[in-house]
């Protein structure tokens, strides 16, 4: 029996532009750690399993915040890519379809992970949830001066969990070390081989928590959530 979709979750990181002595997966949001949440999203949405690439001396303590035995701890590379590689092994051969999401992004809303799945379910090789620029785009030169106004119309923010079929994925990123390359999100290895990428709609709930100002924001969030707004 084929099991439909399992979940990678990239916590290996150190987390250096946060700052703070702890890998940011593990920095609390509301006093739960942010992996703890993001794999609860991923669960929730429809997830069989989840594997999460975790530092590599911190593997323990990593599952010990997640005591349910369809979550495998794995440690992690020294890069995004090489991390989702290891995570990828450790994925159940009979799975099909895999969703890469960010410890950083604890709060995608189910429904962005429900229109993945739905997305690779009817056929699409790799979908990824974007959202719309709003901000007036400026190029600049090496100086710092404005060289032109980018136009925003064909422009969005990628977000994640990102949905592969899993032998694409595979490949891509195989073909992606290969080629020495480390691209800034999984779909860029999938675009390299010509695969096209579909796109679902985004939510700003799904910010990725890179500074303190984003945590403040998560919070607030989070609260909202809790009142049912």
């Amino acid at each position: 029996m084929t099991v439909s979709c399992w979940g990678i979750v990239v916590g290996a990181g150190r987390g250096e532009r946060y700052g703070g002595d702890r890998p940011k997966a593990l920095l609390e949001l509301a006093g739960t750690p942010l992996v703890v949440h993001a794999v609860r999203a991923l669960r929730v949405g429809g997830c069989a399993g989840i594997v999460v690439a975790a530092p590599p001396n911190m593997i323990s303590e990593v599952a010990g915040l997640l005591p349910d035995p369809d979550v495998v701890v794995v440690g992690g590379g020294a890069t995004r890519q090489s991390s989702v590689r290891a995570a990828l092994q450790a994925v159940p051969d009979d799975v099909r379809w895999v969703l890469v999401h960010d410890a950083a992004r604890p709060l995608v809303p189910v429904s962005v992970v429900t229109a993945l799945r739905a997305a690779l379910v009817a056929g699409a090789p790799a979908v990824i949830p974007v959202v719309a620029v709003v901000d007036t785009m400026k190029s600049v030169d090496p100086d710092g001066m404005v060289t032109g106004t980018v136009d925003r119309c064909a422009l969005r923010r990628a977000q994640t969990p990102q949905g592969f079929e899993r032998d694409v994925l595979v490949h891509a990123l195989e073909q992606s070390a290969d080629r020495g390359e480390e691209g800034t999100d999984d779909a860029e290895a999938v675009a390299a081989l010509g695969i096209a990428v579909r796109t679902v709609p985004g939510d700003e709930r799904g910010l990725k928590i890179t500074t303190t100002a984003d945590l403040v924001v998560a919070e607030a969030l989070l609260s909202q959530r809790a009142r049912g707004s």
